[in-house]
């Protein structure tokens, strides 16, 4: 009961500090939600995807949470009862800049085609190497927040085009004859 109550709290926490920046879907009669918290991005749809956001989180160290459900265009926040205060706060500091990046972009400071967001995520081999061609620094993006830049997470891998790779499937099982020579 205790964790149950716990969630709903760290939910309504995310909600209240993330409501002026994004909308909050599926409130009560007493404005509070569940034990998730959804914020809508269909109305930035012109500007960023609910991807982009997502994998501008990864910059800020954060695995997106679940993506257009139960709602396309939403991100499902579901803080568990683990969560610390500290950490709550960290991820709605890092959202609440990210809005602060799409803002920059609806001014035009930022070009829609070559912002944060829609090259995000930043592998450290994408900012050492070669020249910097992007409007903004590469300081803005591997450390868009200057509490992450000790324990920053690097992923591995740029952004990847995941309808090409769901229609391009490559195999790299070994062929089924291998396994029947191994059985005799």
């Amino acid at each position: 009961r205790r964790a149950t109550s716990v969630a709903i709290l760290n939910a309504n926490y995310i909600a209240s500090r993330l409501e002026e920046s994004y909308p909050v879907l599926y409130r009560g009669q007493n404005g509070l939600v569940a034990h998730e918290c959804i914020l809508d991005f269909r109305q930035l749809s012109e500007i960023v995807t609910v991807e982009d956001v997502a994998k501008r989180l990864i910059d800020y160290g954060f695995h997106a949470p679940t993506m257009s459900f139960p709602v396309p265009g939403t991100l499902m926040v579901e803080p568990t009862e683990s969560e610390s205060r500290q950490e709550i706060d960290r991820f709605c500091d890092a959202m609440i800049q990210i809005r602060q990046e799409i803002a920059r972009i609806e001014s035009g400071e930022w070009p829609q085609d070559d912002n944060p967001l829609i090259n995000a995520p930043h592998p450290a081999e994408d900012l050492i190497r070669g020249n910097w061609l992007h409007p903004y620094s590469r300081e803005e993006a591997a450390f868009p927040l200057p509490l992450n830049s000790e324990d920053k997470y690097w992923p591995p891998v740029s952004r990847i085009d995941g309808v090409h790779g769901d229609r391009n499937l490559v195999c790299n099982c070994p062929d089924p004859r291998f396994f029947e020579d191994l059985q005799g």
